[in-house]
Protein backbone atom coordinates (compact mmCIF):
# COMPACT_ATOMS: atom_id res chain seq x y z
CA UNK A 1 0.00 0.00 0.00
CA UNK A 2 1.33 3.43 -0.94
CA UNK A 3 1.32 5.74 2.10
CA UNK A 4 1.66 9.53 2.23
CA UNK A 5 2.55 11.01 5.61
CA UNK A 6 2.77 14.70 6.54
CA UNK A 7 5.01 15.91 9.37
CA UNK A 8 3.21 19.06 10.58
CA UNK A 9 5.49 19.89 13.48
CA UNK A 10 5.94 23.36 11.93
CA UNK A 11 2.33 23.88 10.93
CA UNK A 12 0.59 23.72 7.59
CA UNK A 13 -0.18 26.29 4.90
CA UNK A 14 -1.47 25.55 1.42
CA UNK A 15 1.69 26.68 -0.38
CA UNK A 16 3.89 24.62 1.98
CA UNK A 17 1.82 21.48 1.39
CA UNK A 18 2.04 22.08 -2.37
CA UNK A 19 5.81 22.46 -2.26
CA UNK A 20 6.31 19.36 -0.10
CA UNK A 21 4.20 17.24 -2.47
CA UNK A 22 5.98 18.68 -5.51
CA UNK A 23 9.31 17.45 -4.11
CA UNK A 24 7.91 13.91 -3.98
CA UNK A 25 7.75 13.83 -7.78
CA UNK A 26 10.86 12.68 -9.62
CA UNK A 27 13.00 15.78 -10.16
CA UNK A 28 12.63 15.50 -13.94
CA UNK A 29 8.83 15.85 -13.62
CA UNK A 30 8.65 18.89 -11.34
CA UNK A 31 9.15 21.63 -13.93
CA UNK A 32 6.64 19.96 -16.25
CA UNK A 33 4.09 19.83 -13.43
CA UNK A 34 4.48 23.54 -12.60
CA UNK A 35 4.18 24.36 -16.33
CA UNK A 36 0.95 22.34 -16.61
CA UNK A 37 -0.39 23.93 -13.41
CA UNK A 38 -0.04 27.35 -15.04
CA UNK A 39 -2.31 26.24 -17.89
CA UNK A 40 -5.31 24.78 -16.05
CA UNK A 41 -7.27 28.02 -16.34
CA UNK A 42 -7.09 29.95 -13.03
CA UNK A 43 -7.61 33.57 -14.17
CA UNK A 44 -4.63 35.88 -13.82
CA UNK A 45 -2.54 33.41 -11.82
CA UNK A 46 1.06 32.39 -12.43
CA UNK A 47 2.89 29.89 -10.24
CA UNK A 48 6.60 29.25 -9.82
CA UNK A 49 8.77 27.13 -7.54
CA UNK A 50 12.22 27.94 -6.22
CA UNK A 51 14.75 26.42 -3.86
CA UNK A 52 14.75 27.63 -0.26
CA UNK A 53 16.95 26.88 2.74
CA UNK A 54 15.65 26.89 6.32
CA UNK A 55 17.92 25.97 9.25
CA UNK A 56 20.29 24.25 6.85
CA UNK A 57 17.55 22.18 5.17
CA UNK A 58 17.00 22.66 1.44
CA UNK A 59 13.45 22.46 0.16
CA UNK A 60 11.03 24.07 -2.26
CA UNK A 61 9.08 27.28 -1.87
CA UNK A 62 6.07 28.20 -4.02
CA UNK A 63 5.34 31.65 -5.38
CA UNK A 64 1.81 32.46 -6.52
CA UNK A 65 1.30 35.72 -8.42
CA UNK A 66 -2.12 37.18 -9.17
CA UNK A 67 -2.04 39.74 -11.98
CA UNK A 68 1.73 39.80 -11.49
CA UNK A 69 1.60 40.53 -7.78
CA UNK A 70 1.86 38.47 -4.63
CA UNK A 71 -0.90 38.77 -2.01
CA UNK A 72 0.28 41.20 0.68
CA UNK A 73 -1.25 42.46 3.87
CA UNK A 74 -1.65 46.14 4.52
CA UNK A 75 1.51 47.55 6.14
CA UNK A 76 1.40 48.43 9.82
CA UNK A 77 3.77 49.08 12.69
CA UNK A 78 2.70 46.27 14.99
CA UNK A 79 6.05 44.83 16.09
CA UNK A 80 5.19 42.32 18.79
CA UNK A 81 6.65 38.88 18.14
CA UNK A 82 3.48 37.66 16.47
CA UNK A 83 4.74 37.14 12.92
CA UNK A 84 1.40 38.31 11.48
CA UNK A 85 0.32 36.49 8.35
CA UNK A 86 -1.43 37.34 5.15
CA UNK A 87 -5.19 37.47 5.11
CA UNK A 88 -7.60 36.52 2.41
CA UNK A 89 -10.25 39.18 2.68
CA UNK A 90 -13.74 37.83 3.30
CA UNK A 91 -16.68 40.17 2.81
CA UNK A 92 -20.23 39.98 4.04
CA UNK A 93 -23.03 41.68 2.11
CA UNK A 94 -22.73 44.69 4.40
CA UNK A 95 -19.06 44.87 3.29
CA UNK A 96 -17.70 44.43 6.78
CA UNK A 97 -14.08 43.40 6.16
CA UNK A 98 -13.30 39.99 7.62
CA UNK A 99 -10.09 38.12 6.94
CA UNK A 100 -9.08 34.56 6.24
CA UNK A 101 -5.45 33.65 6.92
CA UNK A 102 -4.25 31.77 3.87
CA UNK A 103 -0.56 32.30 3.12
CA UNK A 104 2.66 33.05 4.88
CA UNK A 105 4.57 36.00 3.44
CA UNK A 106 7.37 38.24 4.63
CA UNK A 107 6.34 41.36 6.55
CA UNK A 108 6.26 44.18 3.96
CA UNK A 109 6.87 47.82 4.90
CA UNK A 110 5.33 50.80 3.18
CA UNK A 111 8.31 51.49 0.92
CA UNK A 112 7.93 47.99 -0.54
CA UNK A 113 4.46 48.78 -1.98
CA UNK A 114 4.90 50.63 -5.28
CA UNK A 115 1.36 49.58 -6.27
CA UNK A 116 -0.21 50.07 -2.88
CA UNK A 117 -3.12 52.23 -4.03
CA UNK A 118 -3.87 49.90 -6.91
CA UNK A 119 -3.90 46.97 -4.49
CA UNK A 120 -6.17 48.77 -2.11
CA UNK A 121 -8.58 49.48 -4.94
CA UNK A 122 -8.61 45.85 -5.99
CA UNK A 123 -8.94 44.66 -2.38
CA UNK A 124 -11.89 46.93 -1.81
CA UNK A 125 -13.94 46.32 -4.95
CA UNK A 126 -13.25 42.88 -6.43
CA UNK A 127 -15.10 40.16 -4.55
CA UNK A 128 -16.18 36.60 -5.35
CA UNK A 129 -18.93 34.48 -3.84
CA UNK A 130 -18.78 30.73 -3.40
CA UNK A 131 -21.05 30.44 -6.45
CA UNK A 132 -18.46 32.39 -8.48
CA UNK A 133 -15.77 30.01 -7.27
CA UNK A 134 -17.89 26.98 -8.19
CA UNK A 135 -18.29 28.33 -11.71
CA UNK A 136 -14.56 28.94 -12.05
CA UNK A 137 -13.64 25.49 -10.73
CA UNK A 138 -16.06 23.86 -13.19
CA UNK A 139 -14.07 25.43 -16.04
CA UNK A 140 -10.61 24.27 -14.93
CA UNK A 141 -8.71 22.04 -17.36
CA UNK A 142 -8.41 19.16 -14.90
CA UNK A 143 -10.15 15.82 -14.32
CA UNK A 144 -13.62 15.67 -12.80
CA UNK A 145 -12.13 14.08 -9.68
CA UNK A 146 -9.76 17.02 -9.18
CA UNK A 147 -12.63 19.48 -9.70
CA UNK A 148 -14.64 17.67 -7.04
CA UNK A 149 -11.70 17.73 -4.63
CA UNK A 150 -10.94 21.43 -5.20
CA UNK A 151 -14.55 22.48 -4.72
CA UNK A 152 -15.00 20.28 -1.65
CA UNK A 153 -11.95 21.81 0.03
CA UNK A 154 -12.90 25.39 -0.82
CA UNK A 155 -16.42 24.70 0.43
CA UNK A 156 -14.90 23.63 3.76
CA UNK A 157 -13.08 26.98 3.90
CA UNK A 158 -16.24 28.92 3.08
CA UNK A 159 -18.24 27.01 5.69
CA UNK A 160 -15.56 27.70 8.31
CA UNK A 161 -15.64 31.42 7.50
CA UNK A 162 -19.43 31.34 7.61
CA UNK A 163 -19.31 29.78 11.07
CA UNK A 164 -16.67 32.24 12.28
CA UNK A 165 -18.61 35.30 11.10
CA UNK A 166 -22.10 34.06 11.94
CA UNK A 167 -23.31 34.48 8.36
CA UNK A 168 -24.77 32.04 5.81
CA UNK A 169 -22.27 30.73 3.27
CA UNK A 170 -24.19 32.56 0.53
CA UNK A 171 -23.41 35.88 2.23
CA UNK A 172 -19.66 35.28 2.44
CA UNK A 173 -17.59 36.98 -0.27
CA UNK A 174 -13.86 36.57 -0.84
CA UNK A 175 -11.43 39.16 -2.11
CA UNK A 176 -10.29 38.21 -5.62
CA UNK A 177 -6.53 38.11 -5.02
CA UNK A 178 -6.78 35.94 -1.91
CA UNK A 179 -9.32 33.70 -3.63
CA UNK A 180 -7.10 33.07 -6.65
CA UNK A 181 -4.12 32.50 -4.38
CA UNK A 182 -5.96 29.91 -2.28
CA UNK A 183 -7.54 28.15 -5.28
CA UNK A 184 -4.10 27.84 -6.87
CA UNK A 185 -2.77 26.13 -3.73
CA UNK A 186 -5.79 23.86 -3.41
CA UNK A 187 -5.77 22.93 -7.12
CA UNK A 188 -2.03 22.20 -7.00
CA UNK A 189 -2.42 19.91 -3.99
CA UNK A 190 -5.35 18.05 -5.60
CA UNK A 191 -3.45 17.58 -8.87
CA UNK A 192 -0.40 16.29 -7.00
CA UNK A 193 -2.56 13.90 -5.00
CA UNK A 194 -3.98 12.59 -8.27
CA UNK A 195 -0.51 12.10 -9.74
CA UNK A 196 1.07 10.54 -6.63
CA UNK A 197 -2.04 8.39 -6.02
CA UNK A 198 -1.43 7.45 -2.36
CA UNK A 199 -3.76 4.78 -1.00
CA UNK A 200 -3.51 6.07 2.56
CA UNK A 201 -2.90 9.65 3.73
CA UNK A 202 -1.95 10.34 7.35
CA UNK A 203 -0.44 13.24 9.27
CA UNK A 204 1.07 14.17 12.61
CA UNK A 205 -0.73 16.39 15.07
CA UNK A 206 -0.89 19.96 13.75
CA UNK A 207 1.37 22.63 15.25
CA UNK A 208 -0.81 25.75 15.07
CA UNK A 209 1.55 28.24 16.70
CA UNK A 210 0.70 30.62 19.50
CA UNK A 211 0.16 34.28 20.27
CA UNK A 212 -2.03 36.57 18.22
CA UNK A 213 -2.59 37.77 14.68
CA UNK A 214 -3.81 41.22 13.59
CA UNK A 215 -6.92 41.51 11.41
CA UNK A 216 -9.16 44.39 10.33
CA UNK A 217 -11.31 44.01 13.44
CA UNK A 218 -8.35 43.91 15.78
CA UNK A 219 -6.10 41.26 17.26
CA UNK A 220 -7.28 37.65 17.24
CA UNK A 221 -5.86 34.57 18.98
CA UNK A 222 -3.92 31.89 17.10
CA UNK A 223 -5.30 29.72 15.59
CA UNK A 224 -7.67 32.09 13.79
CA UNK A 225 -11.40 31.32 14.22
CA UNK A 226 -11.83 29.66 10.81
CA UNK A 227 -8.74 27.50 11.37
CA UNK A 228 -9.93 26.48 14.83
CA UNK A 229 -13.28 25.47 13.37
CA UNK A 230 -11.66 23.35 10.65
CA UNK A 231 -9.33 21.63 13.12
CA UNK A 232 -12.18 20.29 15.26
CA UNK A 233 -11.65 16.56 15.63
CA UNK A 234 -8.00 16.81 14.55
CA UNK A 235 -5.18 16.70 17.16
CA UNK A 236 -3.30 20.00 17.38
CA UNK A 237 -1.07 21.91 19.79
CA UNK A 238 0.19 25.44 20.32
CA UNK A 239 3.88 25.10 21.17
CA UNK A 240 6.20 27.99 22.00
CA UNK A 241 6.65 29.59 18.56
CA UNK A 242 4.74 32.86 18.40
CA UNK A 243 3.03 33.07 15.06
CA UNK A 244 0.24 31.60 12.95
CA UNK A 245 1.64 28.31 11.65
CA UNK A 246 -1.55 26.74 10.30
CA UNK A 247 -3.86 28.57 7.89
CA UNK A 248 -7.48 27.79 7.01
CA UNK A 249 -6.44 26.59 3.57
CA UNK A 250 -3.90 24.19 5.06
CA UNK A 251 -6.38 22.99 7.68
CA UNK A 252 -9.08 22.39 5.06
CA UNK A 253 -6.71 20.39 2.84
CA UNK A 254 -5.70 18.19 5.77
CA UNK A 255 -9.28 17.72 6.94
CA UNK A 256 -10.34 16.61 3.47
CA UNK A 257 -7.51 14.26 2.56
CA UNK A 258 -6.13 12.79 5.80
CA UNK A 259 -7.81 9.72 7.24
CA UNK A 260 -5.77 9.52 10.44
CA UNK A 261 -3.53 11.68 12.62
CA UNK A 262 -0.74 10.56 14.89
CA UNK A 263 2.74 9.05 14.79
CA UNK A 264 4.27 8.04 11.47
CA UNK A 265 2.96 4.59 10.53
CA UNK A 266 5.28 1.68 9.87
CA UNK A 267 6.42 2.30 6.29
CA UNK A 268 9.36 2.00 3.93
CA UNK A 269 10.03 5.58 2.78
CA UNK A 270 10.77 6.07 -0.94
CA UNK A 271 10.77 9.88 -1.20
CA UNK A 272 10.96 12.87 1.16
CA UNK A 273 9.79 16.39 0.32
CA UNK A 274 10.25 19.69 2.17
CA UNK A 275 7.81 22.52 1.53
CA UNK A 276 9.16 25.81 2.87
CA UNK A 277 7.21 28.74 4.27
CA UNK A 278 8.24 32.33 3.64
CA UNK A 279 8.89 33.27 7.27
CA UNK A 280 11.88 32.42 9.43
CA UNK A 281 11.52 31.11 12.97
CA UNK A 282 13.95 29.52 15.41
CA UNK A 283 12.86 26.17 13.94
CA UNK A 284 12.73 25.24 10.26
CA UNK A 285 9.48 26.63 8.83
CA UNK A 286 8.52 23.71 6.62
CA UNK A 287 6.13 20.84 6.00
CA UNK A 288 7.79 17.47 5.47
CA UNK A 289 6.03 14.88 3.31
CA UNK A 290 7.04 11.22 3.25
CA UNK A 291 5.94 8.85 0.50
CA UNK A 292 6.48 5.13 0.80
CA UNK A 293 5.02 1.68 1.16
CA UNK A 294 3.58 0.05 4.23
CA UNK A 295 5.90 -2.53 5.73
CA UNK A 296 5.03 -6.19 5.37
CA UNK A 297 2.66 -7.01 8.20
CA UNK A 298 1.95 -9.86 10.54
CA UNK A 299 -0.02 -10.21 13.72
CA UNK A 300 -1.13 -12.78 16.28
CA UNK A 301 -4.58 -14.32 16.56
CA UNK A 302 -6.11 -16.93 18.80
CA UNK A 303 -7.52 -20.09 17.27
CA UNK A 304 -10.46 -21.59 19.14
CA UNK A 305 -11.67 -24.97 17.92
CA UNK A 306 -14.17 -27.63 18.85
CA UNK A 307 -15.61 -30.85 17.40
CA UNK A 308 -19.34 -31.59 17.16
CA UNK A 309 -21.17 -34.64 15.82
CA UNK A 310 -24.74 -33.88 16.81
CA UNK A 311 -25.49 -30.51 15.14
CA UNK A 312 -27.58 -30.06 12.01
CA UNK A 313 -25.96 -28.12 9.16
CA UNK A 314 -28.34 -25.17 9.48
CA UNK A 315 -27.44 -24.78 13.18
CA UNK A 316 -23.75 -24.75 12.37
CA UNK A 317 -24.45 -22.11 9.69
CA UNK A 318 -26.38 -20.01 12.24
CA UNK A 319 -23.52 -20.27 14.78
CA UNK A 320 -21.02 -19.23 12.08
CA UNK A 321 -23.04 -16.13 11.23
CA UNK A 322 -23.36 -15.10 14.88
CA UNK A 323 -19.66 -15.59 15.60
CA UNK A 324 -18.64 -13.48 12.60
CA UNK A 325 -21.12 -10.78 13.56
CA UNK A 326 -19.62 -10.72 17.07
CA UNK A 327 -16.14 -9.93 15.73
CA UNK A 328 -14.45 -13.18 14.78
CA UNK A 329 -11.81 -12.71 12.10
CA UNK A 330 -12.61 -16.05 10.50
CA UNK A 331 -14.93 -18.97 11.11
CA UNK A 332 -14.69 -22.15 9.05
CA UNK A 333 -15.57 -25.82 9.27
CA UNK A 334 -13.82 -29.06 8.31
CA UNK A 335 -15.45 -32.51 7.98
CA UNK A 336 -13.79 -34.96 10.42
CA UNK A 337 -14.19 -38.52 11.60
CA UNK A 338 -14.98 -38.86 15.31
CA UNK A 339 -15.40 -41.58 17.91
CA UNK A 340 -17.20 -44.74 16.86
CA UNK A 341 -16.55 -43.77 13.22
CA UNK A 342 -19.23 -41.10 13.36
CA UNK A 343 -18.87 -38.18 10.85
CA UNK A 344 -18.52 -34.83 12.58
CA UNK A 345 -17.52 -31.20 12.05
CA UNK A 346 -14.45 -29.36 13.27
CA UNK A 347 -15.32 -25.69 13.89
CA UNK A 348 -12.41 -23.23 13.95
CA UNK A 349 -12.67 -19.60 15.03
CA UNK A 350 -9.84 -17.07 14.65
CA UNK A 351 -10.08 -13.92 16.74
CA UNK A 352 -8.12 -11.13 18.42
CA UNK A 353 -7.18 -11.54 22.07
CA UNK A 354 -9.72 -8.95 23.23
CA UNK A 355 -12.52 -10.88 21.49
CA UNK A 356 -11.57 -14.25 22.98
CA UNK A 357 -13.83 -14.21 26.09
CA UNK A 358 -16.89 -13.34 24.01
CA UNK A 359 -16.04 -15.97 21.41
CA UNK A 360 -15.73 -18.68 24.07
CA UNK A 361 -19.08 -17.68 25.57
CA UNK A 362 -20.79 -17.79 22.18
CA UNK A 363 -19.24 -21.11 21.14
CA UNK A 364 -20.69 -22.77 24.24
CA UNK A 365 -24.03 -21.00 23.70
CA UNK A 366 -24.41 -21.67 19.97
CA UNK A 367 -22.91 -25.16 19.61
CA UNK A 368 -23.27 -28.49 21.38
CA UNK A 369 -19.58 -28.79 22.25
CA UNK A 370 -18.49 -29.44 25.83
CA UNK A 371 -14.86 -28.39 25.33
CA UNK A 372 -12.85 -25.77 23.42
CA UNK A 373 -9.17 -25.93 22.42
CA UNK A 374 -7.05 -22.77 22.21
CA UNK A 375 -3.79 -21.99 20.44
CA UNK A 376 -1.99 -18.78 19.46
CA UNK A 377 -1.18 -18.45 15.77
CA UNK A 378 0.93 -15.97 13.84
CA UNK A 379 -0.68 -14.55 10.72
CA UNK A 380 1.05 -12.94 7.72
CA UNK A 381 -1.24 -10.48 5.97
CA UNK A 382 -1.37 -8.25 2.93
CA UNK A 383 -2.44 -4.64 3.32
CA UNK A 384 -5.98 -4.16 2.14
CA UNK A 385 -7.74 -1.07 0.87
CA UNK A 386 -10.91 -0.35 -1.05
CA UNK A 387 -11.58 2.13 -3.82
CA UNK A 388 -14.68 2.93 -5.83
CA UNK A 389 -14.44 3.04 -9.62
CA UNK A 390 -16.96 4.43 -12.10
CA UNK A 391 -18.15 2.02 -14.81
CA UNK A 392 -20.84 2.19 -17.53
CA UNK A 393 -22.96 0.09 -15.15
CA UNK A 394 -22.52 2.27 -12.09
CA UNK A 395 -20.02 2.38 -9.23
CA UNK A 396 -18.07 -0.78 -8.43
CA UNK A 397 -15.89 -1.40 -5.37
CA UNK A 398 -12.40 -2.75 -5.95
CA UNK A 399 -10.41 -4.47 -3.20
CA UNK A 400 -6.65 -3.88 -3.42
CA UNK A 401 -4.12 -6.02 -1.53
CA UNK A 402 -0.36 -5.55 -1.41
CA UNK A 403 2.73 -6.64 0.51
CA UNK A 404 5.54 -9.19 0.42
CA UNK A 405 6.21 -8.21 -3.20
CA UNK A 406 2.64 -9.00 -4.26
CA UNK A 407 -0.11 -6.70 -5.54
CA UNK A 408 -3.65 -7.92 -6.21
CA UNK A 409 -6.93 -6.33 -7.22
CA UNK A 410 -10.39 -7.86 -7.12
CA UNK A 411 -13.83 -6.46 -7.90
CA UNK A 412 -16.40 -7.01 -5.17
CA UNK A 413 -18.72 -9.95 -5.82
CA UNK A 414 -21.92 -8.15 -4.76
CA UNK A 415 -21.32 -5.37 -7.30
CA UNK A 416 -20.56 -7.89 -10.07
CA UNK A 417 -23.66 -9.89 -9.16
CA UNK A 418 -25.85 -6.78 -9.26
CA UNK A 419 -24.63 -5.87 -12.74
CA UNK A 420 -25.02 -9.48 -13.93
CA UNK A 421 -28.65 -9.52 -12.80
CA UNK A 422 -29.43 -6.10 -14.27
CA UNK A 423 -27.78 -6.84 -17.64
CA UNK A 424 -28.72 -10.54 -17.82
CA UNK A 425 -25.05 -11.55 -18.03
CA UNK A 426 -22.86 -14.15 -16.37
CA UNK A 427 -20.28 -13.06 -13.80
CA UNK A 428 -17.52 -13.89 -16.27
CA UNK A 429 -19.10 -11.68 -18.94
CA UNK A 430 -19.38 -8.79 -16.49
CA UNK A 431 -15.72 -9.12 -15.47
CA UNK A 432 -14.66 -9.21 -19.13
CA UNK A 433 -16.66 -6.07 -19.95
CA UNK A 434 -15.28 -4.15 -16.97
CA UNK A 435 -11.68 -5.12 -17.76
CA UNK A 436 -11.90 -4.29 -21.47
Amino acid sequence: MKILYFDLSMGAAGDMLTAALLELLPEAERAEFVHSLNHIGIPGVSIASEKSVKCGITGTQMQVLVHGEEEKEAPHHHHEHEHPHEHEHVHEHEHVHEHEHVHEHEHVHEHEHPHEHENEHRHGHSHRSLADIEEMVSGLQVSEKVKEDVLAIYTLIAEAESHAHGRPVTEIHFHEVGTMDAIADVAAVCLLMERLAPQKIAASAVHVGSGQVRCAHGVLPVPAPATAHLLQGIPSYGGTIRGELCTPTGAAILKYFCTEFGAQPLMTVRAVGYGMGKKDFEAANCVRALLGDSADQNDFLYELSCNVDDMAAERIAFATERLLAAGANEVFTVPVGMKKSRPGTLIKILCKEEKKPEMIRLIFKLTTTIGIRESAVKRYILDRSFETIDTPYGKVTKKCSSGYGVTREKLEYEDLARIAREQDLSLGEVEAKLQS
